[in-house]
């Protein structure tokens, strides 16, 4: 594929999701600032209007798009696909380690398969500018890489993947589930594996909405680390995902600030992550402390952080703030079924069912297998379910194991 050129105003909210979801997409592709629409129209004789909006994203042959969200992008591309079948063995929600990997072992073992992502391949992981402690990998690789490659087994082996698709209603009508899709298309299936994973915790500070994708951006940031050049960049969080953002915006950046809530970093980074950022001098990690003021006129120009300790304030000047805190699982799907969830909203598996106090909350008819939900044949499997292992490995066997389970599950009912 010609390389794609983004154009669009240097504070532009519009334009970081377009770069982000290009770049978490392996997308090649330019980026190029202009403040306004006269330095295009030589570039584009006749196709730039007066009333033409920013962004404009450029495809080969100078097709041109005129503020695109990603589903026009994604259309233009190709990606967006309609469902095959009108009844699957298995469904897959969410195209992160966990559902790929579920993807790829059912759809090989014979399994009529669809995996439905409603943004980009890859989940948060595909956000990672690089992970090395993933098995086989000895150099490391990104994110976005690793997801890509996945994508390509599960294409091999005959999934369905419906890209920038989301559901409106999701219901079990006969021991199948139903889901309504944004757009009109409705899906049934047998089974269903739920690897929906989590999103990055919020703030929750005031402005913090004014400042969305405009100084203040969710997950590492990888689209964004050459322009960062020279700047102090702050990235708030204290795992993995914070730790290889630092040092990837290390290589650009003047320098980085880790604000963690904790008193170190060795309970919740991994070792190998702790001896790099510790030897790197434009990082500083301030421990015991949060961001409790943003600042700015129509962009992100500074912040205040506490230390919770002491209760002392220090002023930064910042235009980029990055954000790998905890995780909130992206369950609304299922506020209306019989899933039972923890009050975080995690799905609830296998024995942990049985235990209080979700015992009490569902209909124990069945003994639920180690990653099925309280309902037979929906299954859980990676950050999305309760009591997890937040890796990328866990993710990946827990979405090989789910496939066993529904294979089993299919076998005695159908």
């Amino acid at each position: 594929m010609e390389k794609i050129t983004v154009y669009g105003k240097h504070d532009s909210s519009s334009a970081y999701i377009i770069r982000d979801f290009l770049k978490r997409s392996l997308v090649h592709f330019d980026w190029v600032p202009v403040e306004t629409l006269d330095t295009l129209k030589p570039l584009f004789p006749g196709q730039v209007a007066d009333d033409a909006q920013l962004p404009i994203v450029a495809l080969p042959e100078h097709q041109l798009l005129f503020n695109p969200t990603v589903e026009d992008i994604a259309c233009k591309l190709g990606w967006i696909s309609e469902p095959k079948h009108t009844e699957y063995d298995v469904s897959i929600f969410g195209a992160g380690p966990a559902g790929l990997s579920a993807a790829v072992y059912a759809a090989s073992e014979g399994l009529s398969t669809v995996l439905v992502e409603r943004e980009a391949i890859g989940g948060q992981a595909g956000t990672s500018s690089r992970i090395e402690n993933y098995l086989g990998f000895p150099n490391g690789i990104s994110g976005s890489e690793l997801a890509e490659r996945a994508r390509q087994q599960a294409v091999k082996f005959g999934v369905d993947i419906l890209l920038v698709r989301r559901s409106m209603k999701a219901e079990f009508i006969g021991g199948k589930l139903h889901v309504d899709l944004v757009g009109g298309n409705k899906l049934i299936a047998k089974s269903n594996i739920s690897a929906t994973g989590v999103e990055y915790t919020r703030l929750d500070l005031p402005d913090e909405n004014r400042f969305l994708n405009l100084g203040i951006y969710y997950g590492a940031g990888a689209s964004e680390a050459l322009l960062c050049a020279n700047q102090h960049v702050f990235v708030v969080g204290g795992g993995n995902s914070a730790g290889q953002s630092a040092l990837n915006f290390c290589k650009h950046a003047r320098k980085v600030t880790m604000v963690v809530r904790g008193n170190d970093l060795a309970s919740s980074l991994s070792y190998y992550l702790l001896t790099r950022i510790q030897k790197k001098k434009k990082i500083e990690v301030l421990y015991n402390s949060a961001i409790t003021e943003l600042h700015g006129e129509t962009t992100l120009e500074g912040i205040t952080v506490t230390n919770t300790l002491t209760g002392l304030n220090s002023g930064y000047i910042t235009k980029f703030v990055f954000v790998c805190i905890g995780g909130k699982p992206n369950t609304n799907w299922a506020r209306n079924t019989a899933i039972v969830r923890d009050e975080a909203g995690y799905l609830v598996t296998g024995g942990d069912l049985m235990k209080a106090p979700f015992n009490s909350r569902w209909k124990n008819s069945f003994v639920p297998a180690f990653l099925e939900t309280s309902v037979p044949g929906c299954f859980a499997a990676g950050d999305v379910r309760f009591n997890s292992v937040k890796r990328v490995a866990s993710a990946v066997g827990e979405g090989a194991m789910a496939v066993t389970l529904v294979h089993r599950y299919l076998h005695e009912n159908y």
